[in-house]
């Protein structure tokens, strides 16, 4: 059954408390005791220039002395937003704030929304280097593909913190979670299976290098166009490359192709695109991961219908939420708490699994835990070293 929390018109509640509360998010002081003489003298002037000083000297105390040890900026130039695309950085600033609310609702983490009037990845990466001091870690967001890797990339290259661009990584590891106890559920391997990834942008290239590297299953990806084959003359760098890792027997054609005897569909793309007559495509006890929002590409009553085995979207109102906020939150907890500067595809791999690990006995409603599992940031950021 569907679970039917958001009874009322969300869009509607979401205006109303945007409105109420002028966004979502504030700064509070750390420390909560009346302000005096002394803690004036000490945190302002004069006092203040002794941590100016042992920073100047030592500037790995900056996490010592300053809020950095807890902060992360969350930057994006609104050019893929959620499922609307490019609308630009200011209409990008409510994403970002909700972005904030998370990582401090689930993690204790202070963040920082920015939006950014830059295009091109030159802008981009220049402007986020020069305000790179002020901050513990960097989340990208809504950047849209293939700018976002360049960007993530030279960042990683030369900035001494955390850099995560949270569409493509959160999204491939909640994917990887998610389909480890698909896997449970189905009495499938991951290894075995054919998998027909639709969006080849930057979550569709995260999730397929990801899967890659865990498991080396099949991978199809379609784009817009259809199947992204040795044959296509119209590729990208980044599509190209994505050829290294999937369509190892050159399939070639339009989405239907592809999904004949295919265990898992996986969409980051667009609503209703599959159908009835598609799922009965593919191989027996299906695995869909149908993730486009806010309408996935195959609805919940029709999955039930055609008999999916497990069926995941990136809502809240339907069973198995595949939504990097359930993994973004631990991440930077973890990053900030042990000082690493570098999240690697292996942090990507342990998050997975601590993540699947919270469902002790997957079944086909629940292969994933709920974003409000008490346990999820502590598990998440434990592996995260």
């Amino acid at each position: 059954m569907v679970y039917n929390i958001i009874a009322m018109n969300i869009y509607e509640t979401s205006l109303e408390l945007h409105e109420k509360y002028k966004g979502k998010i504030t700064i509070a002081l750390r420390d909560t005791e009346p302000l005096d003489q002394v803690k004036l003298s000490a945190y302002y002037s004069p006092g203040v220039a002794a941590a100016c000083l042992a920073i100047a000297r030592d500037p790995s105390l900056l996490p010592v002395y300053t809020w950095t040890n807890n902060l992360v900026a969350v930057i994006s130039n609104g050019t893929a937003v959620l499922g609307l695309g490019d609308i630009g950085p200011k209409a990008a600033m409510p994403v970002m704030e909700g972005k904030a609310l998370l990582f401090k609702n689930f993690a204790g983490i202070d963040s920082v929304p920015i939006v950014l009037n830059a295009r091109t990845a030159d802008e981009i990466v220049e402007t986020i280097t020069r305000i790179a001091p002020s901050f513990g870690a960097i989340n990208l967001e809504d950047i849209a593909a293939p700018i976002c890797f360049e960007v993530e990339e030279r960042l990683k290259a030369t900035l001494d913190i955390p850099v995560f661009h949270d569409d493509q990584h959160g999204t491939a590891v909640v994917i990887l979670a998610g389909l480890i106890n698909a896997m449970k559920v189905t009495n499938k391997t991951l290894s075995d299976c054919k998998i027909v990834m639709v969006g080849a942008g930057a979550a569709g290239t995260a999730v397929a290098k990801l899967l890659h590297l865990y498991a080396q299953p099949e991978i199809i990806s379609v784009d817009s166009k259809g199947i992204i084959s040795h044959d296509r003359t119209d590729l990208n760098p980044e599509k190209k490359l994505l050829l290294e890792m999937t369509n190892p027997n050159n399939v070639t054609g339009k989405l239907e192709d592809a999904l004949h005897n295919a265990d898992i569909f996986i969409g980051v793309s667009k609503a209703n695109l599959l159908n009835e007559d598609l799922v009965a495509l593919m191989a027996k006890q299906p695995i869909i991961f149908a993730l486009a929002n806010p309408e996935p590409e195959l609805s919940y009553e029709l999955a039930q219908k055609t008999g999916v085995a497990v069926y995941a979207t990136g809502r809240s109102d339907y069973p198995n939420q595949v939504n990097n906020a359930i993994a973004f939150p631990g991440i930077f907890r973890g990053a900030l708490d042990h000082g690493v500067q570098k999240i690697t595809d292996q942090h990507k791999i342990a998050a997975a699994e601590a993540i699947a690990s919270l469902v002790e006995n997957p079944t086909a409603g629940e292969v994933i835990p709920s974003v409000f599992n008490d346990q999820l940031v502590k598990t998440i950021s434990e592996v995260i070293r």
